[in-house]
């Protein structure tokens, strides 16, 4: 396929696809080799290709805030690296392209005739980044609270392994193994990702390569602006509310002002609430993966992941405000919880114009559970950490119910199976069922949330991180809100965000908000709890 002016559309399909298959099967290694539940089990991961500047190229249908963000930052994130064959760089730094301190990054440059022709990257989620509290999702107010931060750094050097770099990052966690481990597993789908990309750009020559990647990312502009061109031209408000950031801060406003002009989008935050003590806090490249997912969901299931498709959306976010945060502020919760925030604002403003496409609010939280402890085993006492995002209701639309028991928008992970849970670690799940009736009533109804309980067979200290507990899920259409999130210890009522201590015996229960339902039921007319529709002024200056 050596083309150097444009492709056919049967030659681009197949670069495509073949650019696709390198992220499928990065991700296939990494889930194979690495010991953790998070990886192995929920798939708690992201694969991509860059090129050679770090734009998108590829990506597998992985967790959408990971390869939102690296999107938005990559390009600045390799600028600054003296890169050579064989090398490889690790990073979880926020503010330097990450998005929180468990979600670790490992990017690998690819050469082709001696030339550096893209990058192969992977982000994976570590249940121990080395906070104080188990699952190292801590209620924190700075970042150091958060973990370990690895700022760019090598952790290969022309393929050799840097032992002091990996001794020191694995040394600050409470299972060392554990993390090589999963660390190496990375390592592997990077190298596999290498051999695959270069292998491919070998066949093809360089030139041709290149060639592709123009009429791949000028292909995806393309069928990115026809699809935003179907928005009409305006200004589009909304305003929704995070219930509280853990640290005594309430009812705190994501603000967005969507311009639309001939299918271009700027997508404004401003009026969204200040950066706050808490840690639902997040860095610009959260917002910009979950504003990128929004707008992706409009365009045709063939579109390219690609940096072309994103070439049409621009994000402004005032420095300093709650989806742009400036370091220290902690930022555990903002990759989990904020990121669904930005998400319903994005979809509440569009949903005033579009209005038989846009579906009601879904759950709004990954309902993050992080619990871990120590064990005695043949006399010596070993760590355990356990950490989950548990599905809920997605919101209905005018083309259907919403779905029930599902993880929602920005997380695309599994559950973790109760047989891995009970033969890993000492919990018990007592009960694991669908909330019936919390979705939203309306001619859709909102899918219904799940009901996750367990006991605790071995003292563990336990961090509930999860909103829509005080705010719920709206619906549209004149339909219902879905039901807010609550959970129970031995059936006491918890906050949204606690961190307390678990004795043998003791029971934990989740349930999970529903979606939100579309539409006045059949019988007609509404219901006092009926939220109601997006407001379509310029002023956001009230929520739903």
């Amino acid at each position: 396929m050596q083309v150097q002016e444009g492709f056919d559309a049967i030659a681009l399909s197949l670069f495509v696809s073949r650019l696709e298959a390198v992220c499928d099967e990065m991700g296939v290694v990494l889930r194979n080799a690495a010991l953790s539940t998070n990886i192995r089990d929920r798939l708690d991961f992201s694969c991509a290709v860059f090129d050679n500047t770090g734009a998108l190229c590829a990506q597998a249908a992985h967790i959408p805030v990971h390869l939102g963000s690296m999107a938005f930052a990559m390009a600045d994130l390799v600028g600054n690296i003296d890169w050579v064959d064989g090398d490889m760089i690790i990073v979880n730094d926020p503010y330097l392209g990450g998005t929180h301190l468990p979600d670790v990054t490992i990017i690998a440059p690819v050469y082709a005739a001696g030339e550096l022709v893209a990058f192969v990257a992977n982000r994976a989620h570590h249940a121990d980044i080395g906070a104080s509290s188990p699952g190292s999702m801590p209620i924190s107010q700075t970042l150091a609270e958060e973990g370990l931060v690895i700022e760019p750094c090598h952790l290969l050097r022309g393929d050799q392994i840097q032992q002091n770099q990996l001794t020191r990052i694995i040394d600050g966690t409470r299972n060392p193994d554990h993390t090589r481990g999963d660390f190496f597993a990375q390592i592997s789908a990077n190298r596999t990702g290498r051999t695959r990309l270069s292998e491919f750009v070998r066949r093809m020559g360089v030139e041709a390569f290149r060639d592709g990647l123009i009429a791949l990312n000028d292909y995806g502009e393309r069928l990115a602006r026809a699809a935003l061109a179907e928005i009409p031209d305006g200004t589009y408000s909304f305003t929704d509310l995070m219930d509280d950031d853990g640290q005594g801060n309430f009812d705190l406003a994501i603000c967005v002002t969507l311009r639309v002009c001939d299918g271009n989008v700027e997508c404004d935050f401003s009026g969204t609430a200040a950066a706050v003590d808490g840690n639902i806090n997040c860095p610009l490249a959260v917002a910009a993966a979950a504003t990128f997912y929004c707008f992706r969901c409009l365009m045709p299931p063939h579109t390219p992941a690609c940096a072309g498709s994103l070439r049409p959306i621009k994000l402004h976010a005032p420095e300093g405000c709650l989806v742009n945060a400036r370091r220290p502020s902690a930022v555990a919760a903002g990759n989990v919880e904020t990121s669904t925030r930005i998400v319903d604002v994005v979809l509440g403003a569009l949903a005033s114009v579009l209005p038989m496409r846009i579906p009601a609010a879904s759950q709004g939280s990954m309902n993050n559970l992080a619990i871990g402890g120590l064990l005695s085993v043949a006399g010596e006492q070993h760590a355990w950490d356990y950490y989950e995002t548990i599905g809920g209701g997605m919101g209905a639309g005018a083309s259907g119910g919403g779905l029930s028991g599902v993880q929602t928008h920005m997380t695309n992970t599994l559950n973790t199976p109760v047989e891995v849970i009970e033969s890993r670690f000492p919990l018990r799940v007592v009960r694991y069922a669908l909330r019936r009736n919390s979705g939203g009533s309306g001619h859709r109804s909102g899918g219904d949330g799940l009901i996750r309980e367990f006991e605790c067979l071995a003292p563990a200290k336990v961090t509930l991180i999860g909103e829509r507990r005080l705010h719920a899920p709206w619906g549209l259409a004149g339909g219902s809100q879905g039901s807010c999130g609550v959970a129970w210890l031995n059936e006491k009522r918890l906050p949204g965000k606690i961190s307390l201590e678990l004795a043998v015996g003791d029971q934990l229960r989740i349930e999970t908000p529903g979606g939100g339902g579309w539409g006045e039921t059949d019988s007609g007319g509404t219901t006092a709890d009926h939220a109601s529709a997006p407001r379509t002024d310029a002023n956001p200056s009230k929520r739903p």
